[in-house]
């Protein structure tokens, strides 16, 4: 979002100045345009100018919609289209609704654009933060065969099971990820004040201290001195990684190394796998063309060396080979993909069977999440027991020795 400022013109015939956000100078034409004003001038403010060129470049301005919104938005888009209202009335309805003045901004541009005589695809097309390629591909679908509004509510179905999925992901993830916050809190909490004052307890004793004892305070006096370098070599090593990350052919190395990891490899492959199979079932249902719904669904997949795998896929079936034997061809994916796909594809219902493959595997997939956060939240505990038992244990042991030393 960049900031705009403008003179335009009232009902009145009175010029009105202010500053407005939008995602370009259209954008904000259109709004002014929706609010009831003839834009005079629109112009970037140099404020804003200046700020974005200071910005880095990996900082990404804010979405009007968000994935979650997109869902429930092209739900509403579909609910009104199937009550019997065109794009235009049931762009302008949605615009009327939202209170929130990008989202007023982008449904102004689209609506714009359709009633200038582009489709609603191509108008959505202009706002790739929002809309990315596979959607404007499955709405183009839907233009083209005269159904648009069952096509939407597919596609809200396949959003809404896509967020589900991410977020079951994310929730079996987070408790795991607060314990081991936690348990780091408290050993530094321990390791760097209590074990000190236990030293300085024992410091005026001449008997010498257990060596668990010895060796723990050697570890808390190394923190204690050197915490600033181990959190700079942390961060460096963080930085550094994102940045080799940055190189494709490192990416690509580490990527593939990922779908080969112990436990976790098995779950990536299935949540990509899920991901693409559910996206090229739903593009190909809606009427999408094989190459071109293959090329949308790619893009779904977030695992390099799995989408160079779909991009030799594409080229195989582009050379005349049926899907599901080139997907067989490539052992990254499930075998239960190319068998599906073999399948939809002798039957003449390969969208469906992909969709239906896609399920299946995004319940793998929870079921998988869920059984290793179980697994993983007890062992985190046990670890974290261990280690505050020793602790425990080398402050306690020079009072149990003190104690023994009197008696």
């Amino acid at each position: 979002m960049a900031g705009f400022s403008y003179e335009a013109l009232d009902a009145q015939g009175q010029t009105q100045k202010g500053t407005l956000d939008a995602d370009s100078a259209k954008a904000a034409r259109s709004f002014l345009r929706h609010q009831g004003l003839v834009p005079l001038v629109v112009q970037e403010s140099k404020h804003t100018a200046k700020r974005q060129q200071a910005s880095w470049q990996w900082v990404r301005p804010r979405p009007a919609l968000a994935k979650a919104e997109l869902a429930v938005w092209t739900r509403q888009l579909a609910s009104l289209m199937q009550a019997g209202l065109t794009i235009e009335r049931a762009l302008q309805s949605l615009g009327d609704e939202t209170q929130q003045p990008a989202l007023v901004a982008l449904m102004a541009d689209v609506l714009a654009q359709v009633k200038s005589g582009n489709s609603f695809s191509q108008a959505l097309a202009q706002h790739p933060a929002e809309f990315d390629s596979v959607y404007c591909a499955v709405v183009s679908a839907g233009e083209r065969s005269g159904s648009l509004a069952v096509v939407l509510t597919s596609l809200a179905d396949d959003l809404e099971a896509a967020q589900l999925l991410k977020s079951k992901i994310l929730g079996a993830a987070l408790y795991p990820l607060i314990v081991s916050a936690i348990a780091v809190l408290i050993v530094v909490f321990l390791m760097v004040y209590v074990l000190p004052q236990v030293a300085d307890t024992f410091s005026s004793s001449k008997r010498s201290l257990p060596v668990l004892t010895t060796v723990m305070l050697w570890i808390s006096a190394q923190l204690s001195q050197w915490w600033w370098l181990l959190l700079a070599l942390i961060v460096l090593g963080a930085g550094s990684a994102k940045l080799a990350l940055r190189q494709p052919a490192l990416r690509l190395r580490w990527h593939a190394w990922l779908t080969q990891a112990p436990v976790l490899g098995k779950l990536l492959r299935n949540y990509n796998a899920a991901r693409f199979s559910s996206t090229l079932g739903m593009l190909g249902s809606a009427g999408v063309p094989i190459l071109q719904a293959l090329k949308a669904a790619t893009q779904t997949v977030g695992n390099q060396a799995m989408k160079q795998d779909l991009e030799d896929v594409t080229r195989m079936v582009r050379e005349g080979a049926p899907l599901g034997l080139a997907l067989a061809q490539k052992p990254r994916f499930p075998k239960l993909v190319s068998t599906f796909a073999r399948l939809g594809g002798e039957t003449g219902n390969l969208g469906p069977m992909l969709l239906r493959v896609g399920k299946q595997l995004s319940d793998q997939v929870q079921r998988t999440a869920l059984q290793l956060a179980s697994v993983l939240e007890p062992l985190l505990i046990l670890s974290m027991g261990v280690v505050v038992l020793m602790i425990v244990l080398a402050v306690l042991m020079p009072i149990i020795e003190l104690n023994s030393f009197v008696k």
